[in-house]
């Protein structure tokens, strides 16, 4: 099991968490699309973690020509400020975890355009959850249009393994 903590005052983010071994298929995103909140099901079940070897989230770069006609995964992130193909230059092995395995512990950070969507964050804009002590270090994208992930920055989260 693996607890998360914050890199600058080092509280628990989580509680204990097993690991993935691969990033859950999303699958149908309307499969599981709650009908209140119009979210798609959590890529990650509650009480697991898996590590995100791809670029994801800002910055943003021109897309690479081959990755431009690429299958989609669905797990991209929505980009409506930009029709210019581009993709994801952000951290790699970023931590993905359920939403509400680390939402009693983040508070939403709402600066300009962070938190854009008509359902809930997009995560095209940067990270949109801080600790309590102010660290910026998870981006929730959680829009109608998009998959449903809770990514923890790798610099700025670190995880114990216990036993």
């Amino acid at each position: 099991m693996t607890v998360f903590y914050c890199a600058k005052c080092a509280i628990a983010l989580t509680g204990d968490l097993e690991a993935l071994p691969t990033v859950p298929d999303i699958g149908d995103p309307d499969d599981g699309r709650d009908e209140e909140t119009r979210r798609a099901r959590s890529t990650v079940p509650r009480g697991y973690y898996a590590i995100d070897p791809d670029p994801w989230g800002t910055p943003f770069g021109p897309a690479a020509a081959s990755s431009q006609h690429t299958r989609s995964t669905g797990r991209e992130l929505l980009r409506l400020a930009t029709l210019t193909p581009s993709a994801s230059a952000g951290p790699r092995d970023s931590v993905i975890v359920h939403p509400d395995d680390v939402m009693p512990r983040l508070a939403p950070f709402t600066c300009g355009d962070n938190w854009t969507g008509c359902c809930g964050p997009t995560g095209a804009h940067g990270p949109n959850l801080a600790c309590a002590c102010g660290s910026r270090l998870a981006t929730w994208a959680a829009d109608c249009l998009g998959p449903n992930e809770l990514h923890l920055d790798p610099v700025r989260v670190y995880g114990w393994h216990q036993g």
